[in-house]
């Protein structure tokens, strides 16, 4: 039986408490995924901080978690059958901890929710990540237009797809759920760190502005956005 301290990254981040989950992240749109479950769900669980100004997702320790060098990635100590579970990928993991949960993956609308996740995972974020990469980063130094275009394009497209789905509803599969938790961060991203929302046809909008509102208005949104804490 594998234990906690058997992870070499529990070496780099000790764990105060080893019987709770470990969440190794930043309060970037994907790390507050996790954050926000955790919060959410009540699952007792305890954050280190991954400084990426230090590299340190490119550390052996991290790489020993996550060969794909991104947060967030967690450690269960009491995961199936009471042995650890290491996880990486923030779809993967807001699907295990609503299955751990009991919580936020309702059976009704099970695969509607996984359906709006993994458009989530494969658009939405991908999509938002690479315009904010040319309007806010190094790609605004980038002559040709064409790039950023594309993304702007493909990211209005992908707000006017989600702003038709929330026609008459709160929550983009009925109620809220790790599909709202997966969509929410990236929107607060692109009006408020990226600051592109009018690039995208923000103001066109008639239901994701108002999603938005709900979403920021969540208490456990308003902790997990600043999850964990720098040190």
């Amino acid at each position: 039986m594998r234990h906690l301290a058997d992870f070499p990254i529990t070496r780099r981040w000790p764990a105060a408490n080893p019987d709770v989950i470990q969440l190794y992240s930043l309060a970037t749109p994907n790390g507050v995924k996790i954050s926000l479950m955790l919060e959410e769900s009540g699952l007792p669980y305890e954050a280190h901080y991954v400084d990426f100004g230090s590299n340190d997702q490119l550390s052996p320790e991290f790489l020993s978690l996550n060969p794909n060098n991104k947060i967030p990635a967690i450690i269960d100590p009491k995961g199936p059958g009471g042995q650890p579970l290491a996880l990486f990928e923030s779809g993967a993991i807001l699907l295990y901890l609503a299955e751990k949960s009991g919580k936020f993956l309702p059976e009704a609308s099970r695969w509607q929710v996984v359906q709006w996740l993994m458009w989530q995972m494969g658009g939405l974020g991908p999509m938002l990540g690479q315009l904010g990469y040319f309007h806010t980063f190094a790609g605004k130094e980038i002559e040709d237009p064409r790039p950023k275009e594309r993304f702007r394009a493909e990211a209005e497209r992908l707000l006017k797809v989600l702003d038709g789905a929330l026609a008459g509803k709160d929550w983009v599969a009925g109620e809220y759920s790790i599909a709202d938790m997966a969509i929410g961060p990236w929107l607060n991203t692109l009006t408020g760190f990226y600051k592109a929302a009018d690039l995208a046809g923000w103001q066109q909008l008639q239901h994701v502005p108002a999603y938005l509102e709900r979403f920021l208005a969540r208490p456990a949104v308003q902790r997990a956005l600043k999850i964990p804490a720098k040190p």
